[in-house]
């Protein structure tokens, strides 16, 4: 300690006296501190950070290691220039250009960092079964996108350039692209809708308005995407499907229940009818067990007794497959157990003119 303050005033005076060999001592000074700060980031922290549960603190710690010491290095420079005071305007543009630096590196570094957090938080999500992830992506966007705005002002702003023209344009080009882009602005705004009210999710089964029937693969800001049972895509505008009706055969329950109805002839045994269609249910492996299937004779018909066969399919996925399984199955099991199902007929009776007479 008394060799510091014994040679820090002579190190002071003689800085004062050569304002350049001040700034280098100055950027040296930096250097070293950025080199001691890598160091303890390095050595220490990262041992730290690996012995904590928060797995995501690596991560970070990884994005944020060189921009911190870049950041001394760049502080160091504009500490110095400062320090030697050039003839204007190089004081200016010199501090201007390495603060722009600082700008552009913590930027970067910041999205990357929104990036990482919103990428391990969708997946701990979809690992654990949650809902939302669409959310989560879209508050990631709009924290970058206002990083970015911020960024960009902050750079007019050390280059002394005036924003308020720039404001004021901007209204008046946000106006105009209003107005031009209608559709598009309510389609995100839909889309947004959409996200928010969660009506479906991806992965579920809808059936549209028009009678369109998919899975829903993609939620988007513009449209939303489903693929239909025969492997086609379609694209609905956000605008469109958030003023139609939209049946979501996953929610609340992924299941989806099949409604199988058969008439048998009339003086069948309906103990027997019952049986076999519950029967045909509970062999079917793609049949749930909880709810368990039912019968409902339903009503007496014109020329037939009307049965409805009543059970749940895992997904709404299952659903053709299941109906076309049963219906094989009753049809053949009837069959061999002389069970009717009747028909239409027409007797149709042809009058001889030659009898009447």
């Amino acid at each position: 300690m008394e060799v510091i303050h014994k040679w820090l005033p002579q190190v002071w005076a003689f800085m004062n006296e050569s304002k350049v060999i001040g700034g280098i001592i100055i950027v040296v000074g930096f250097a070293i501190l950025a080199w001691l700060v890598d160091l303890i980031l390095d050595r220490v922290l990262t041992a730290l950070v690996r012995k904590s549960k928060f797995h995501l603190d690596d991560a970070i710690l990884a994005v944020l290691h060189r921009p911190i010491w870049l950041s001394i290095v760049l502080v160091g420079a504009i500490t110095a220039i400062q320090w030697i005071s050039p003839r204007p305007p190089y004081p200016f543009m010199l501090t201007a250009v390495l603060k722009s630096l600082l700008v552009l590196i913590w930027a970067f570094a910041i999205n990357r960092v929104v990036l990482r957090i919103v990428e391990d938080w969708i997946a701990h999500w979809r690992a654990s079964g949650r809902y939302g992830t669409e959310m989560i992506g879209l508050g990631g966007s709009i924290v970058r996108l206002v990083v970015l705005v911020g960024g960009i002002f902050l750079f007019l702003s050390l280059w002394k350039i005036n924003i308020t023209p720039l404001l004021a344009s901007a209204g008046i080009a946000g106006v105009a692209v209003a107005l031009a882009a209608k559709e598009t602005l309510s389609n995100f705004f839909g889309g947004i809708t959409v996200l928010l009210d969660q009506p479906y999710r991806v992965g579920d089964y809808i059936i549209l308005d028009s009678g369109e029937r998919g899975e829903v693969v993609e939620i988007g800001l513009r449209s939303t995407r489903i693929v239909t049972r025969d492997d086609v895509q379609i694209s609905i505008p956000n605008s469109v499907i958030t003023n139609t009706k939209v049946t979501n055969e996953s929610a609340p329950e992924p299941r989806f229940r099949v409604r199988i109805k058969v008439g048998v002839a009339y003086g069948s045994d309906v103990d027997q009818v019952e049986e076999i269609l519950l029967s045909v249910a509970r062999n079917n492996p793609q049949v749930s067990t909880k709810p368990e299937p039912r019968v409902r004779f339903r009503v007496f018909g014109d020329s037939s007794l009307n049965f409805e066969l009543l059970c749940w399919a895992h997904r709404p996925h299952d659903k053709g497959r299941i109906i076309h399984q049963l219906n094989r199955e009753i049809y053949k099991v009837f069959g061999l157990e002389g069970v009717v199902i009747p028909f239409p007929q027409r007797d149709v009776y042809i009058h001889s003119q030659d009898a009447e007479r």
